[in-house]
């Protein structure tokens, strides 16, 4: 082989390598951007990716190790470590352990997405899960027409007013096995529904949430003013909380952040992800969540059924917490 030739096999390949590792600091951008706690706008998008970014990273390091480009796969090994240290909160968020005799009760959280119709997937979800409680948002027309046949077994029911959208027209749901009191509701763009479940675990605040989306998607201050609201319901409920919906954020997010810092809430277990629905649960962010306050323990989360939406619902089983 010629010179020229070796030294233009060693060009390409140093520029191939280049390009590579350039690719690699995406990812390690962003798991920097999760990790730092910073809660601007611009980082907090970035924040919001970790967890499908993960095994994309981890696939795309394990192609460039095999060809052995040694300088990409070392910083793409890095990107890995870093978004996986990332999203374990997210995963395991270190709530109570539920104590061994306690009661459970299951709560189900979808986002129905306004648009959807198909009730008939709705329901099988909601039957599938068998839960004791169902809060629903974007509950779009056709389940508003088809509610008696969609919330059926159902019989305790907390259901806001139509609120129209310039696309379409959503309410907002708390369906109950358990009675229902102390009900509140907040006739928004983004609903919030609240009632006083009397379950085996005592009184407990169900807080239906649904955060309007992140910036730029929206005016930067809009989920933060939202929770600030959030928040201020909470504080006053002398019962144990729960908030379940979409909270448009995930949990390591500034959202998140505000919710434990400034209320005292843990979430739920996040992963799989909930949404893109259509997606494989790894390459999902869980925005559909579940947060509790500390004087109730979930026991187990799980996704359920498909409804039709983008998004998948959530399932936990409640609990009180050990000793």
């Amino acid at each position: 082989m010629s010179l020229k030739r070796l030294q233009l096999q060693s060009s390409v390949n140093l520029l191939v390598q280049a390009v590579l590792t350039a690719a690699a600091l995406g990812p390690l951008v962003l798991a920097l951007a999760s990790l730092s706690g910073i809660g601007h706008r611009w980082v907090d998008i970035l924040a919001q990716f970790p967890a499908p970014l993960l095994p994309l990273t981890l696939a795309a390091t394990l192609i460039v190790l095999l060809l052995r480009f040694w300088v990409p796969a070392a910083t793409g090994a890095l990107a890995c470590l870093l978004l996986a240290l990332a999203i374990w909160p997210q995963i395991a968020p270190g709530g109570p352990a539920p104590a061994a005799d306690s009661p459970r009760v299951r709560l189900y959280a979808a986002n129905l997405y306004a648009m959807n119709e198909d009730v008939a997937a709705m329901r099988a979800s909601i039957e599938a899960a068998d839960a004791d409680i169902v809060v629903l948002v974007e509950f779009g027309e056709a389940p508003s027409a088809a509610v008696e046949t969609l919330l059926a077994g159902y019989p305790h029911r907390e259901i806001t007013e139509r609120v129209v959208r310039s696309e379409d027209a959503v309410r907002s749901v708390i369906a109950s096995r358990y009675p229902l009191s102390r009900r509140s509701t907040e006739g928004n763009e983004r609903q919030m529904i609240s009632a006083v479940a009397d379950t085996p675990l005592g009184p407990v605040r169900v807080v239906g949430v649904h955060l309007t989306r992140p910036w730029p998607f929206q005016y930067q201050w809009g989920q933060i003013i939202q929770t600030q609201n959030l928040l201020t319901h909470i504080d006053a409920a002398p019962e144990p909380v729960v908030l379940a919906g979409d909270f448009n954020s995930v949990a390591t997010g500034r959202i998140g952040r505000m919710l434990r810092s400034e209320g005292g809430l843990i979430h739920a277990p996040g992963w799989p992800g909930t949404w893109p629905g259509p997606l494989p649960g790894p390459l999902r962010m869980t925005i559909d969540q579940v947060y509790h306050s500390p004087d109730i323990a979930v026991a187990k989360r799980s996704l359920g059924g498909p409804t039709g939406s983008d998004h998948r619902p959530v399932i936990v089983d409640l609990a009180r917490p050990a000793d």
